[in-house]
C-alpha cells in the first residue's frame, strides 16, 4: 500500500491503462460517438424539422446540409416557432450547457425536449458531438411570432382542437 492505502497493482494498472492515451480517450471513441449521435439524430427525426427539405426529399438530402433550421414555423397558441439552426447553436456553446438545456428546457410543440431527457447522457453527448462535427453552417434561425401577430413565412398550424360533442 502506498499513500492513502491504494494498492501499489492498482497504481500501476492505472498508469500503464493511461500511459497510451495522454489521458484523452481514444480517437475511436469519438468518432463511435460521432456515428452513435448521426443515428440518434436519423431516428429520432430530428432533420424532420431541423432540415430544410428533408421529408420531400425522402431522407436523401447530403450530411453537409443536415440541423441549419428552417423558416418554415409552427403555429399554436404560444405563437409560432422555428426550427433552429442547431449547427450554428452547437457552435455557441459547449457540451457541458448543452446537457444544462437537455435536463432543463422546457417548451411547446413540436419539440420534445422530453424525449431527449430520456436518452442516456452517453447518447445526448453523441448528439451534440455529432451536431458539433458537421460544422457551422447556415443562417441564424428566424426569429419566433407571438401569438397576436401572424408570421410571414409558411407555417404548420399544429393548434390544438377539442372536438365539439355529438
Amino acid at each position: 500500500m502506498i499513500g492513502r492505502g491504494i494498492p501499489i497493482a492498482i497504481l500501476i494498472a492505472a498508469i500503464v491503462l493511461g500511459a497510451g492515451t495522454g489521458g484523452r480517450s481514444a480517437p475511436t471513441d469519438r468518432s463511435a460517438d460521432i456515428a452513435r449521435g448521426a443515428a440518434l439524430v436519423t431516428f429520432g427525426a430530428c432533420n424532420d424539422c431541423h432540415t430544410p427539405g428533408w421529408r420531400k426529399s425522402d431522407g436523401t438530402i447530403a450530411k453537409s446540409k443536415w440541423m441549419t433550421g428552417s423558416n418554415i414555423g409552427f403555429r399554436g397558441p404560444w405563437g409560432t416557432v422555428y426550427p433552429a439552426n442547431v449547427r450554428l447553436e452547437f457552435h455557441m456553446i459547449d457540451e457541458g450547457q448543452w446537457l444544462s438545456m437537455v435536463r432543463t428546457r422546457g417548451g411547446h410543440p413540436p419539440m420534445t425536449w422530453h424525449d431527449i431527457r430520456g436518452l442516456s447522457v452517453a447518447d445526448q453527448r453523441a448528439i451534440y458531438r455529432f451536431v458539433r462535427s458537421l460544422g457551422a453552417s447556415g443562417r441564424p434561425s428566424h426569429r419566433d411570432v407571438p401569438p397576436d401577430l401572424t408570421p410571414d413565412t409558411p407555417y404548420y398550424d399544429v393548434a390544438p382542437v377539442t372536438p365539439s360533442p355529438s
